[in-house]
């Protein structure tokens, strides 16, 4: 069963490119628009492996969907990678202090994010992927 990656970024352009990327590499995607889509789909899902979320995003921003989502306890652990324009320290601190695993700053290499995604779902190359 292929790792399944939840995209939450309120630009169509970029969930449809980072979705593009990871299903060429065989892993299974669902996009939200935005924090509370983004939540309803993380609940309302079998099962995620990996979220990818911006920071600024209308209705509920990156941040506090990642507050929310670590305050379950089914999702304490699971990776998050932030793909941002913001690029400031305290931006970065802020994401990494409550519980992103990396922080990337737009625009970020497809090489570079799946190498990062790859990294967090412990897989390599082929293995595990599908």
């Amino acid at each position: 069963m292929p790792k399944h990656i939840l995209i939450v970024d309120d630009s169509k352009t970029v969930r449809n490119l980072v979705a593009f990327i990871m299903k060429r590499e065989g892993f299974q995607v669902t996009t939200a628009e935005d924090g509370l889509e983004g939540l309803e789909k993380l609940y309302g899902a079998n099962h995620v492996d990996l979220v990818i979320a911006d920071i600024n995003m209308p209705r509920m921003d990156g941040l506090c969907f990642i507050e929310n989502m670590r305050e379950q306890k089914g999702y304490r652990d699971l990776p998050v990678i932030v793909l941002s324009t913001e690029g400031e320290d305290r931006d970065i601190e802020s994401a990494l202090s409550i519980g992103a695993n990396i922080y990337m700053v737009k625009p970020a290499q497809p090489e570079k994010l799946m190498k990062n995604a790859k990294m967090l779902l412990g897989v390599s190359g082929e293995e595990g992927i599908s």
